[in-house]
């Protein structure tokens, strides 16, 4: 069991550092292969032991080995991140389709929320990939009934937000389609609990920013965030939430 649940975080964090290429490559359009990896400031390749998750920060205390120029604290956040978020989805999951499932999910979704930050957008190839890999998931388990459940998924997911950007101009492109690919892969019932936590944190949150003077009303507060820790609750929580609000609020 302690071997299984080292391997599992061990994967994340290796999992994480590749997250954090496609974080800053994506939305500049640059290969996540090619080149390697390497210090942005003076452009030295990074070395095997320049790549090891968290403890490579640790050992330079934060600064490239190169130019000493500083590391953002988000490149061991994001790798922790998705080393924590696997364990607790094996620990709920065990070794599972589902746990292949929703661990590449929230890889993604960590993608998303970092670039969706930091430059506003949510780049067409992260949701290509999203969709191509639910689809070859439903091939694999169940193909009928998750086509059928992840299409109504993706018309209500995508639709919903394409009324709101169409009626308020509140939403953007491509929360619209982060919404179809999520509808896709969590299907009708889960992309409807998404949507309503979505907006319930975005307001949370969004308040909160406003109050703290941190944001203003008239600022722009990427929402891609909220919809991922949305996600992210309706994975974990999602089928007790729906069932305690049909058996204690409808009956």
């Amino acid at each position: 069991m302690r071997k299984i649940i080292s391997l599992i975080f061990t994967l994340g964090l290796l999992t994480g550092s590749f997250l954090n290429v496609c974080i800053y490559r994506i939305p500049r359009e640059e290969s996540i292969a090619y080149p390697p990896s390497h210090c942005p400031k003076c452009n030295n390749n990074l070395k095997p032991i320049d790549l090891i998750p968290v403890l490579s920060f640790l050992w330079t205390r934060g600064k490239c080995r190169y130019c000493s120029s500083k590391i953002s604290i988000k490149y061991p956040l994001v790798e922790i991140l998705n080393a924590v978020i696997y364990l607790t989805l094996y620990l709920k999951f065990s070794l599972s389709i589902l746990f292949i499932k929703y661990s590449i999910l929230l890889s993604i979704l960590i993608v998303v929320s970092f670039i969706d930050l930091k430059h506003q957008i949510i780049p067409d190839k992260i949701i290509i990939f999203g969709l191509i890999y639910s689809f070859i998931l439903n091939i694999l388990y169940n193909f009928k009934v998750n086509m059928l459940n992840g299409t109504i998924g993706l018309v209500i997911g995508g639709g919903i937000f394409l009324i709101i950007a169409l009626v308020t101009n509140a939403m953007g492109g491509g929360d619209i389609k982060l919404m179809g690919m999520l509808g896709f892969i969590l299907g009708y019932k889960s992309i409807i609990l998404t949507t309503l936590l979505s907006f319930i944190i975005g307001a949370v949150v969004s308040l909160i920013l406003i109050a703290l003077k941190i944001k203003s009303r008239k600022d722009f507060i990427p929402f891609g965030p909220f919809i991922a820790m949305a996600s992210l609750i309706t994975i974990y929580y999602g089928s007790e939430i729906i069932n305690w609000y049909l058996t204690k609020v409808i009956i």
